[in-house]
């Protein structure tokens, strides 16, 4: 039997803020069977339509927002970020890894399963954003033009507040040599993020630590991370790489949201 209200992770950092909603929703209250148990939010996994849809809407409810504001993207580990001032139909998704809005009532959505959901919250100016911050996207620029976004829209950098929510964590995160090459090539002065390997020419690489430094480097001071490791709580989270480990066929995806109250 399934719960019927979705389990939702909140940061004080965020809860304390007036006129600010926001949910690292976990995988536990949903209708989702099998590997997709039981709140699978992702719209590019193959579960079935209208399970992904009905913990969809338990979500927006969760959220007091009307269904179709529950806004999502086509994520591809890009730093492109849109502007959203309306709902988006799940068809027309803009391919893009973050967003942002000073619209009331439309709550933006992130998907990860492993990589990094960031919310941001600037709340005297009232502008949000979210954005997916795997490696690739942290590296690559996501955070600054999400941030660069907001100010266009009125929001001021030293005035956000931004969480990073469950990630995998660095106990968990082997890379080989592969990466370990491109990452010092392509990411000078951040080799700390890659600690000692149990196995030989293989590296343990810090995700929310890289993600939390791109953050300050931005200029972002009130930054700070739930602490929760997507790998490692299989009863809570879904994984990418627990699931590959794992052999299974497919896998769910979490759903970061952030809204300004109406």
């Amino acid at each position: 039997m399934t719960r019927e209200h979705p389990e939702a992770l909140e940061s004080p950092h965020l809860a304390g803020l007036p006129g600010i909603r926001h949910a690292f929703f976990t995988r536990r209250g949903g209708v989702s069977e099998g590997i997709y148990a039981a709140l699978n939010g992702g719209l590019g996994s193959n579960d079935a339509p209208d399970h992904v849809g009905e913990n969809r809407r338990r979500m927006s409810r969760h959220l007091d927002v009307p269904a179709d504001a529950l806004v999502s993207l086509y994520q591809v580990h890009s730093p492109d970020v849109v502007v959203v001032e309306g709902p988006i139909a799940l068809a027309d998704r803009p391919k893009a890894d973050g967003m942002v809005t000073r619209v009331p009532g439309l709550a933006l959505g992130i998907a990860t399963a492993d990589c990094g959901p960031i919310l941001f919250a600037d709340p005297e100016n009232r502008v949000v954003g979210a954005a997916h911050a795997g490696w690739k996207g942290a590296l690559g620029g996501v955070i600054d033009r999400t941030l660069a976004a907001m100010e266009g829209l009125g929001a001021a950098r030293d005035r956000i507040v931004a969480v990073l929510g469950p990630t995998i964590a660095q106990t968990s995160y082997e890379v080989g040599p592969d990466f370990i090459a491109r990452f010092r090539a392509d990411a000078p002065g951040f080799e700390r993020f890659l600690g000692p390997g149990a196995r030989e020419a293989h590296a343990q690489f810090d995700l929310p630590g890289f993600i939390l430094a791109r953050l300050a480097q931005a200029g972002v001071t009130r930054a700070s991370d739930l602490g929760c490791c997507t790998y490692a709580d299989p009863d809570r989270f879904y994984s990418y790489r627990r699931t590959t480990h794992r052999g299974e066929g497919d896998y769910g995806r979490l759903i970061s949201a952030i809204a300004l109250s109406p």
